[in-house]
């Protein structure tokens, strides 16, 4: 059995003491010692953890942090919740680095850059290009347990690090990056967090397959969890909320990088579109959501005569096994014989497509170049059953509207019985076969 000791806790600070004073050694509280039990196996204090009535609680409303990049601040909920963390990923190349400086030198608190990858100077020539003006705290480190006392000191409203794989600490065994310095880096930054009320930004690397390095335990223990997307050489990039515990993880934020870094987008689906380009077969617009937004992009198709016996299908941006799917569909309930025909898909800006309402796009697409139709102000898009019915799609009414904004007079889309009025002309089919036939 195991022995069991008394000792006394101060319900203000949790100072221990072994016997009862009227006064706290620690805090300076007159009668807060109250008296508890220990288990000296088992090390566990009894009576000293008390339930708390919910109803009794009282919450300070903190302000949120507005970044000053509005795409940033609506896919974290209207800015950054202080004591919060949020983890921001992407591939090697895609700004993750450079969204994080950039929101750094925004702001006008007093943030902190800590940078494990860098050096300070290195990081003045990045600033260098973003903006003019530096007043930005940078510590290159990548002792944590430095980095977390120069915190705790300077108490910044905001802070930095770039990026978790390089924090090193001696509590942990283990490499940098491996799976026991990284939980126990993020433990101890959001133990300082939660304490002080300090936000952190902790930028993270991806593996090969495009998930979070380290254990999936990262992700749990962040408030938000953030993906920086695109092709790494396009302009293009979609940040991408997959956890939120301060708001919806249903936005996303559209940036173009350019020379002074990431620029916001404000009508992605206007420079999505290629007005010229359009008037071209095999060209046809269609509209997928993003979150609470439509977009609308443009998708090519192209066909030629193979010159091999097994023909060629190349995708980009659009899943190639879906378009087999497509292609199937496209021959059985449509009589197109495509057995000859090399087919290529892609989805200009360099925007992937995940969403199945693309899909009678994509088929009329491949229709409009075999047969050299061109398409001209039509917006298509639906789902496409394998028995060749086009299926219903949600947000209507928010894809007709961006369709109506930037000019376009045809839709071809879904039955559906919400009787949707709009300058367009909306064309309702239920099949491949009556979707072809609206095609001229």
């Amino acid at each position: 059995m195991s022995k069991i000791s008394t000792i006394f806790i101060c319900s203000n600070c949790q100072h221990r003491v072994p016997r009862w004073q009227g006064k706290c050694p620690s805090c300076g509280q007159w009668n807060t010692l109250e008296e508890s039990r220990v288990s000296g196996a088992a090390g566990k204090v009894s009576g000293s953890i008390k339930a708390v009535d919910l109803s009794s609680i009282e919450v300070n409303v903190h302000k949120r942090i507005k970044t000053g990049l509005g795409e940033f601040d609506e896919v974290v909920g209207g800015g950054i919740v202080p004591g919060s963390l949020v983890l921001l990923g992407g591939d090697p190349g895609i700004g993750k680095s450079t969204l994080a400086l950039q929101i750094s030198m925004r702001l006008k608190e007093n943030i902190l850059y800590v940078s494990g990858e860098e050096s300070a100077s290195q990081i003045k020539l990045r600033a260098s290009r973003i903006s003019d003006k530096h007043q930005l705290k940078v510590l290159a480190e990548t002792d944590l347990a430095s980095v977390l006392g120069f915190v705790e000191n300077e108490q910044p409203s905001l802070v930095v690090i770039d990026s978790i794989q390089t924090m090193y600490s001696e509590e942990a065994s283990g490499v940098s990056g491996g799976v026991a310095q990284v939980t126990n880096a993020v433990q101890q930054i959001m133990r300082l967090a939660k304490q002080r009320h300090i936000s952190f930004i902790i930028i993270g690397h991806v593996t090969k397959e495009g998930y979070l390095a380290g254990p999936k335990t990262l992700e749990h223990m962040v408030d938000t969890v953030l993906y920086l997307e695109g092709e790494r050489f396009a302009s293009f990039r979609i940040l991408r909320c997959v956890k939120n515990r301060f708001g919806t993880t249903n936005e996303v934020g559209v940036f173009e990088m350019q020379k002074e870094g990431m620029v916001e987008v404000k009508n992605p689906s206007q420079l999505f579109l290629g007005e010229d380009s359009i008037k071209a077969s095999g060209n046809v617009v269609t509209s997928i959501m993003e979150g609470s937004r439509a977009l609308l992009l443009e998708i090519q198709a192209l066909t030629s005569l193979t010159n091999f016996g097994y023909p060629k299908r190349t995708t980009a941006g659009f899943d190639n096994n879906r378009l087999q799917l497509l292609i199937a569909i496209l021959a059985k309930r449509a009589n197109l014989n495509l057995s000859n025909q090399d087919i290529y898909i892609n989805v200009v800006g360099g925007i992937k497509i995940d969403e199945p309402a693309a899909d009678l796009a994509v088929a009329l697409a491949i229709v409009s170049s075999l047969k050299d139709i061109v398409l001209e102000k039509t917006i298509i898009f639906g789902e496409l059953g394998l028995s060749g019915e086009v299926r219903f799609v949600p947000n209507l009414e928010k894809r007709l509207k961006e369709a109506e904004k930037l000019g376009f007079e045809k839709v071809i889309c879904p039955k559906n019985k919400l009787n949707l009025k709009s300058k367009i002309k909306i064309v309702s089919v239920g099949n491949l076969l009556e979707a072809i036939a609206n095609l001229i």
